[in-house]
């Protein structure tokens, strides 16, 4: 039986795509470690090394310097592989990140009003912050996108925090008992909650194209959804979870199958949503946030293969579309600076007076504060879902990109100068 030429040519295009596809995994995987291990020799938290892996590999550095070698792994196949990986890598950390959401934060009694201060104003002042920029550069800096929809996604943006960056660097520093951990830890998951609630509502407002009614189907759609999972599909996948369960066994093969499965089906619904796939993700670990045993055997058996495999792909699929030379003029740098001037002026101004007023001294307000402006992965994410929206430029999302890595950068340094200069407890 004889091969037709067609055959011949798919099959060799196929086997071309793969090679691409393993070669630049190969090339990601690699950097995304060595850049991780160079950040904790550096005293920084292995993802800012890992970050900034990304933003080397792309044009920004790789493509700078080496050009022919740039094009030759990265251009030579379509992007779509890296693309869906990414995703894909994307969807089952933001599970992950619901997964080992600790809710118990947001009932801590201890401290209350320093942590109702600090989360109020280190919501509202970045917002406005980001909002007002956002708002009066759109035209300059975001022509085509449309100015509402860009300076909402401006004001999330600078309204981030990294909760699960900053429960690792709390862990490094022994923090988590401490009361500046205990009012850190719980404004940041006040923070995340409304974060996600905000970039929800933002990406429905978007897609909605500013209609009233088809915003209002949506929200109404979404509020559903959650209605829906929370008192349908949780005791469902609970009951699941618990009747494929074996003593000793860890996290088996069906449970891991039901759980894929029900992870994508959340990120099938939220897709028809129109509010990306990535939040089905995260709500099905919220779901199953409580599952101790679950959460411990998911961290063990996949945990890891998603943070080593899964993390660095897209933070080279940021990478690639940070494009630091478009910034190619001193008024492009001076709105960077801006930015990101703006945006710790809005977290770590907005923390750090709330905390004074509180009663908290001004070392204690200051750590709040710059614990609060790291940004991290979450900042990516939120960029990512903007710039998908067409809503913030190229060059405005690589302004956003930099100040996500200078906050994160700044948080470890400036913790040990300053945790020092705070009263022990008693």
């Amino acid at each position: 039986m004889s091969t037709s030429p067609a055959t011949t040519v798919s099959v060799h295009a196929a086997e071309t795509l793969l090679f691409f596809t393993l070669l630049q995994l190969a090339v990601i995987v690699l950097i995304g470690r060595l850049g991780g291990a160079l950040a904790i020799r550096a005293g920084q938290s292995p993802v800012v090394g890992e970050i900034l892996g990304g933003v080397v590999l792309g044009p920004s550095l790789f493509g700078l310097l080496w050009p022919d070698i740039f094009t030759f792994v990265f251009r030579s196949a379509p992007p779509e592989p890296l693309t869906i990986l990414s995703q894909l890598g994307l969807i089952l950390l933001m599970f992950q990140i619901g997964l080992e959401f600790d809710f118990s934060h947001l009932k801590e009694r201890r401290n209350r009003r320093a942590v109702r201060n600090v989360a109020l104003a280190g919501l509202l002042l970045p917002f406005a912050l980001g909002f007002g920029f956002g708002y009066q550069t759109a035209p300059l800096l975001s022509p085509e996108a449309d100015r509402i929809a860009s300076a909402l996604f401006v004001a999330t943006a600078f309204s981030i925090t990294a909760l699960p960056i900053l429960g690792r660097i709390m862990i490094e520093f022994g923090m988590t008992d401490h009361k500046l951990g205990v009012i850190a830890i719980s404004v940041a998951a006040i923070n995340d909650v409304v974060g996600w609630l905000l970039l929800a509502v933002v990406t429905a407002l978007t897609v909605a194209a500013y209609s009233h009614a088809e915003f209002a189907l949506k929200v109404g759609l979404v509020a559903a959804f959650v209605g829906l999972s929370w008192f349908v599909a949780r005791p469902v996948m609970k009951w699941l979870v618990r009747r494929l369960h074996k003593a000793g066994a860890g996290l088996t093969g069906n449970q891991l199958g039901v759980l894929l499965a029900g992870i994508f089906l959340a990120g099938i619904c939220t897709y028809k949503l129109g509010i990306f796939a990535i939040f089905g993700g995260f709500m099905m670990g919220v779901l199953l946030h409580d599952e101790a045993e679950l959460r411990a055997a998911w961290k063990d058996r996949v945990g890891h293969f998603v943070t080593v495999f899964f993390l660095p792909i897209f933070f080279t699929y940021t990478g690639l579309r940070t494009e630091i030379g478009g910034l190619d003029t001193l008024q492009l740098w001076g709105w960077c600076a801006l930015v990101i001037l703006l945006a710790t002026m809005g977290k770590f101004g907005g923390a750090y007076l709330a905390a004074r007023l509180s009663g908290l001294d001004r070392h204690e307000s200051a750590i709040l504060g710059i614990m609060m402006n790291t940004r991290a992965l979450m900042e990516l994410i939120v960029l990512n879902v903007g710039y998908d929206l067409g809503v913030i430029s190229r060059n405005v999302f690589t302004m956003l990109v930099l100040m996500a890595i200078v906050s994160t950068v700044l948080t470890t340094p400036c913790l040990r100068a300053w945790l020092p200069k705070t009263a022990p407890e008693a």
